[in-house]
């Protein structure tokens, strides 16, 4: 059976040492991982388009409506 994902929106509030992968004050799309959240990290959709790990200070989740997050994930 699939795994379902599941999105969370976070923006980012420090990219120090990061400056190339993300953007602050932009929103990002964080997948849920359980694993990586037990270390202080949560896993991003950086500028590359990939996931990646980043320490979960960096962000600040926010709440979106669902227009607002259908439009994000389509773009």
């Amino acid at each position: 059976m699939a795994k379902l994902e599941t999105h969370q929106f976070v923006v980012c509030i420090d990219n120090k040492g990061y400056e190339t992968s993300l953007e602050t004050r932009k929103i990002y799309v964080a997948k849920a991982d359980a694993e990586a959240a037990k270390h202080g990290l949560m896993r991003v959709v950086d500028e590359s388009g990939d996931d990646y790990l980043y320490p979960d200070g960096m962000f600040q989740a926010i709440s979106l409506s669902a227009a607002e997050s259908k439009a994000i994930l389509a773009a």
